[in-house]
């Protein structure tokens, strides 16, 4: 396997998280959190993120229910998932992220958008054995 770059994103109505990893290590690590003010600026950052380090893939968090069951975020994290490779042209996989900002412990107004985004992009390391 060729050493590639990969992106893990957390996405949230206000903010989205970014990690990153390589597929040579398969180790995620937090990145950035993008205030989404509107979607103009969210991908402008996002953009200004893959020209710098330009990944060859792009993994994004597909929340549901804890059975499994869909809601609205779910289909708001498709469109965003969908909207990454109609933009960049880059792959993009989902990956269940259920229990993703779970395993987190924060204080009480911490933003961790960034490092949940690192263990869903760990979760895509670790399921590719």
């Amino acid at each position: 396997m060729s050493l590639e770059t990969v992106f893990g994103f957390d996405f949230g109505v206000k903010r989205i998280g970014v990690a990153m990893g390589n597929t040579m290590i398969c180790q995620a690590q937090p990145l950035k959190v993008i205030a989404a003010i509107d979607n103009a600026a969210r991908f402008s950052a996002i953009a200004a993120l893959i020209a710098e380090w330009a990944p060859a893939r792009l993994i994004v968090g597909l929340p549901t229910h804890p059975d499994g069951a869909e809601h609205e975020m779910t289909a708001r994290c498709r469109r965003f998932a969908n909207q990454l490779h109609g933009r960049f042209n880059l792959p993009v996989e989902l990956v269940d992220e259920r229990y993703s900002s779970a395993v987190i412990s924060a204080k009480r107004g911490e933003v961790i958008d960034d490092r949940a985004a690192a263990i869903i992009l760990q979760q895509y390391f670790d399921s590719q054995g």
